[in-house]
């Protein structure tokens, strides 16, 4: 299993450090990131997550999937590798 996380339906508000403190009570976060617009700077409401392993990974989704970040409940899961 893989460590790297997709997290979608994120707050505008919500940046990297707020993105790698909260998933930071599920183990050690190696990198954060959400994804801005390149015009606006703009969040586009997702964004991913790397984790230490991939046990600390599957407690992230287990534990924060469909919670509360920002006012919005998110979704996690493994983010698709790129080819």
């Amino acid at each position: 299993m893989q460590s790297n996380l997709y997290v979608s339906n994120l707050g505008y508000g919500i940046d990297r450090e707020t993105l790698k403190s909260h998933f930071s009570s599920c183990g050690d976060v190696l990198s954060s990131e959400v994804i801005t617009d390149r015009n606006t700077g703009q969040s586009r409401g997702f964004g991913f997550v790397e984790m230490g392993t991939a046990a600390q990974a599957k407690a992230a989704i287990d534990y924060l999937n469909d919670q509360s970040l920002g006012g919005r409940v998110i979704s996690v899961s493994l983010a698709n590798t790129r080819k």
